[in-house]
């Protein structure tokens, strides 16, 4: 293992511990805000995953079983079942990927595959990925535009800043539906479940 090796894993640890004190704080934002905590209100997590994240793991490169650094960028984790570092409760059906749509579309469940294992390093989406920038959206999209579609689907809204409003626009967005068809047809990935947003909250 290299000095550089060695830095990136230090630096992509440090990240991970970042990213679980933060959902610590979050936790405690709740019980702040709402003067009770999830556990008293029933509230547990039914899944978490992460995405953009690397892992070290162990996949078949040319016939022989190897230890990668696998990078996940604009993509997630997903094992097939029987796979040894998935939970029991998704032996059977394979490791659950949750796919975002858009404020204003369809979101979906998905589980990975054996094929996905060999072609993919277990790999597939982890969204429907963006069609326009940020600062596009903020350009060429209506607040209240946006606001008024979201509202004619039966959509409520929460946001922190209006900006966010345009930058998550469902226009701003590729077709998700699009994108996890191809994941199904290509094997990497299998469809589950489809979702409907009756509420979003963002920020």
């Amino acid at each position: 293992m290299t000095f550089l090796t060695r830095q990136v894993g230090a630096e992509l640890l440090f990240c991970c511990k970042y990213s679980g004190a933060f959902k610590g704080l979050w936790n405690k934002a709740f019980a702040k805000v709402f003067n009770t905590t999830p556990d008293d209100l029933d509230l547990h997590v039914i899944y978490d995953v992460s995405h953009n994240i690397a892992k070290v793991e162990q996949h078949v490169v040319d016939g022989k079983e190897r230890t990668l650094l696998v990078h996940r960028k604009g993509s997630t984790r997903a094992f097939p079942p029987h796979h040894p570092l998935i939970a029991v409760d998704y032996q059977l059906t394979g490791q659950p990927v949750l796919i975002g749509g858009t404020m204003g579309t369809c979101s979906y469940v998905l589980t990975g595959t054996e094929q996905g294992m060999t072609e993919t390093f277990g790999t597939t989406c982890h969204g429907a990925g963006r069609a326009l920038s940020r600062a596009k959206s903020r350009r060429n999209l209506d607040f209240q535009d946006v606001l008024d579609k979201l509202a004619d689907m039966g959509i409520a809204i929460r946001v922190a800043s209006p900006k966010l409003v345009m930058e998550e626009a469902p226009e701003s967005y590729k077709n998700v539906t699009d994108v996890v068809n191809t994941c199904h047809a290509a094997g990497i990935s299998k469809k589950a479940i489809k979702l409907r947003p009756i509420a979003v909250i963002k920020g």
